[in-house]
């Protein structure tokens, strides 16, 4: 294989093939790529030690696991080196795990994902390229509700089952049967973080989201990890600081726990993700990504944009597992400051929206750069907010 990277797990994969020169068309680099690679060679390895060993799989375990997997997705980590760093922790998790085995089981070495990659039946290629694309997404939902205390052992169980699987299974009946085993776990995990959701923020119902940004500082928080848009509220609370949430965010205004809770959860801007290069060009306030789908960075705006959980991006300042978001917090204080514009106080069409649709409040940014890309994904794979909109229009 010539290529210098290949990852074809998302609709935005080149020729609607595969991605395979120094960068991808999300913008992940083949460096990048690379070590996502031998990150999920690590898990696979991983996975199949633990399963060797025949010992329950541990919390600390699992939610390595579902970090690691959920690292992978795209738009998520854009930095090779925390990557690789993650890499290192699974090693050594794995090291621990044997060395505490009774007896030792076998050695057992990262999967090499080129072989995958290059494996010359296309059905047996394609099965496990399914499982793995689903164990990525469900680790995203799983790893939520764990860290709101929400975890189920058998999930834990079938990662690990599934990634070995990945390495060792050539029967393609039996592969068939994985994947449909999967969709069935996977429909399992969004039930699990249902629970998580509701039993830590309550049962949502429609509300309506203003357009509308207030004047003063305010931050934008994007991603749908409600754990850490709590964090964020409750350390913004009572500090003159609105919140807005974009894209994936704009559903926490239906849980009652937050946007009943915390009256600086003002509303939402933005539109789909893909817009964001344009929409965040002149934002004066920073930027919380809390998991995908974070885009290339633009030098007008990317002195403003924070990362936690697993969102990682090169030079860009990242908020820890203590959720200590003070410099976001002192980011927003210093734009609205320093900008003299805090916010614009406006609003597109003079409207608010039912909870989950399709809003166009925007700033006078460049719109050149991505249009062409945004235009592509939205006939490809359509816009989910506006799909929505059009939906609870119906309803009514």
């Amino acid at each position: 294989m010539d290529e210098m990277m290949f990852c074809y797990q998302c609709e935005q994969a080149a020729n609607c093939t595969a991605c395979t020169g120094k960068a991808g068309v999300c913008g992940k680099s083949a460096e990048t790529a690379d070590a996502q690679d031998k990150l999920t060679g690590a898990l696979i390895g991983f996975a199949t030690l633990l399963l060797d060993i025949g010992r329950p799989i541990q919390p600390p375990q699992a939610l390595l696991l579902t970090e690691g997997l959920f690292t992978t997705i795209t738009n998520v980590d854009f930095d090779p080196q925390t990557v690789a760093q993650l890499t290192d922790k699974v090693w050594k998790a794995k090291q621990e795990a044997f060395a505490s085995a009774s007896p030792a089981p076998a050695p057992v070495s990262d999967y090499d994902m080129q072989k995958l990659w290059q494996e010359p039946d296309p059905d047996r290629k394609s099965l496990c390229s399914f499982v793995l694309f689903g164990l990525r997404g469900m680790a995203a939902y799983s790893y939520h509700a764990r860290v709101l205390g929400y975890t189920d052992g058998e999930i834990d169980l079938f990662f690990c089952t599934a990634l070995r699987a990945i390495a060792q299974e050539r029967d393609k009946d039996k592969l068939f049967q994985l994947v449909e085993d999967t969709g069935r776990m996977a429909y399992r995990v969004m039930a699990e973080l249902d629970k998580a959701n509701t039993g830590a923020f309550g049962d949502p119902e429609p509300v309506e989201v203003p357009l509308t940004i207030e004047k003063g500082p305010f931050i934008v928080i994007s991603g749908h990890d409600l754990y850490d848009a709590k964090c964020l509220l409750e350390q913004t609370e009572g500090k003159g600081i609105n919140v807005y949430t974009h894209s994936e965010m704009l559903p926490a205004h239906g849980y009652p726990e937050l946007k009943k809770r915390f009256p600086h959860l003002k509303g939402n801007f933005g539109t789909a993700w893909q817009n964001q290069q344009r929409e965040f060009e002149d934002i004066p306030a920073p930027v919380l990504f809390t998991t995908n789908c974070i885009m290339p960075l633009r030098p007008s705006y990317a002195d403003r944009v924070f990362t936690t959980s697993v969102v990682s991006y090169p030079g860009v300042t990242h908020i820890g597992e203590d959720r200590d978001f003070s410099p976001v917090i002192a980011k927003a204080n210093v734009v609205s400051k320093a900008t003299g514009r805090g916010a614009i106080g406006r609003t597109t069409g003079g409207r608010t929206v039912t909870q989950n649709v399709n809003i166009n409040n925007q700033f006078n940014g460049d719109r050149a750069g991505q249009q062409k890309s945004s235009e592509a994904m939205d006939k490809a794979a359509g816009d989910a907010t506006g799909e929505m909109a059009r939906a609870l229009a119906f309803a009514k």
